[in-house]
């Protein structure tokens, strides 16, 4: 999946996310057009998982 499709599918599933990871905020999911990366960044900080591992997760979702 590139990063157009998650950047789509983000909308649907970043409240799934916020309820596995309840450490996340509003301003951690937010997406910001041309700021995927530096989102998943911020994820990858708060959850302790690599930039692979949550685009699979998202992936899956």
């Amino acid at each position: 999946m590139n990063s157009d499709q998650i950047e789509g599918k983000w909308k649907k599933i970043k409240g799934q996310f916020k309820q596995k990871y309840g450490k996340l905020t509003d301003d951690d999911v937010t997406y910001s057009e041309g700021k995927f990366d530096e989102m998943l960044g911020n994820l990858q900080e708060k959850t302790g998982r690599s930039k692979e591992q949550l685009k699979d997760e998202i992936d899956k979702m």
